[in-house]
């Protein structure tokens, strides 16, 4: 079992910047292919971005590439979501996943909510 907890979420003005954290326990995420979504009020769940697990390949959604960065430390167990020029629009509550190989996400955190204000 793979336990993910979110970290690093709040209120920012649009265009500022946040650092969302997703720390791991129960078992190294070396093996894990990771992965941050979002949910905003009232609509479903969106993916955000994706690294593999070697580091070595990036994916993104057409709405944040350019502005966000997604990146691991699998020493520290920790998987990073560096969020700059934010909007309102990437407001909504936003979780990290971990998948074994290019199957569904098996575990899930709990979210960290960010707010952007215009």
């Amino acid at each position: 079992q793979v336990q993910l907890a979110e970290s690093g979420g709040g209120l920012v003005q649009a265009g500022g910047s946040l650092r969302l954290s997703c720390a791991a326990s129960g078992r190294s995420l070396s093996s894990y292919g990771m992965g941050w979504f979002r949910q905003a009020p009232g609509k479903e769940r969106e993916f955000v971005a994706a690294i593999s697990w070697s580091g070595g390949s990036t994916t993104y959604a057409d709405s944040v590439k350019g502005r966000f960065s997604i990146s691991r430390d699998d020493v520290k167990n920790m998987v990073y979501l560096q969020m700059n020029s934010l909007k309102p629009e990437d407001t909504g509550v936003y979780s990290c996943a971990a998948r074994f190989g290019l199957g569904k996400y098996d575990y899930w955190g709990q979210g960290t909510q960010v707010t952007v204000s215009s």
